[in-house]
């Protein structure tokens, strides 16, 4: 069972990669439930064993990119995010002292806290990009302007998965032009 979400997580973030065109030095969050993968409620069967398939799915793909991991928390822990401190420092987010646990913040973040370089929590986040695997609602934590993505990797386990990469707004009226690489 861990090799095929391993390798379904991996194959989800890599079609995420490639249509959100993120750069080097982005941010990148992952909201997850465990439970849901194997078919259960929120919360009703964190699985320590399907995060770590997860996170070595997508970690690694994201740190050959230098592309910077942001984990969300379960509600428990009001969604917060575990990140590394240069994520934090770059964006000017206060880190608040918490440390997430299975049934309190979650099992993917929790095995973002115990992997990442000097991992810190913070209550926000603008990410470029994101994933969300069995709907904890990512949104908060992207840029303004979310782009819903079209994946053919959509389920992994009896999770739905959906993404959104983020683009500039476009501000003006009917007499502006807009750099067509930013859209």
């Amino acid at each position: 069972m861990y090799e095929e979400i391993r390798e379904k997580a991996e194959a989800l973030v890599l079609e995420v990669l490639e249509q959100a065109g993120l750069k080097e030095g982005s941010v990148f969050v992952v909201g997850c439930s465990s439970s849901t993968v194997c078919g259960q409620g929120y919360g009703k069967a964190s699985s320590m064993d399907i995060a770590q398939a997860l996170f070595d799915g997508i970690y690694p793909k994201l740190r050959e990119r230098g592309i910077y991991l942001a984990a969300q928390c379960c509600e428990h822990l009001n969604r917060a995010i575990i990140t590394s401190e240069c994520v934090a420092q770059k964006q000017n987010r206060e880190i608040v002292n918490v440390v997430p646990q299975p049934k309190a913040g979650g099992s993917f973040a929790t095995i973002t806290y115990n992997t990442v370089d000097d991992p810190v929590a913070v209550e926000h986040i603008k990410a470029d990009a994101g994933i969300d695997i069995g709907g904890v609602l990512i949104g908060m934590h992207l840029k303004e302007v979310a782009v819903p993505l079209n994946l053919k990797n959509n389920m992994i386990g009896q999770a739905h998965i959906t993404a959104a990469r983020t683009r500039p707004k476009f501000i003006g009226g009917e007499r502006a032009h807009y750099d067509d690489s930013m859209k």
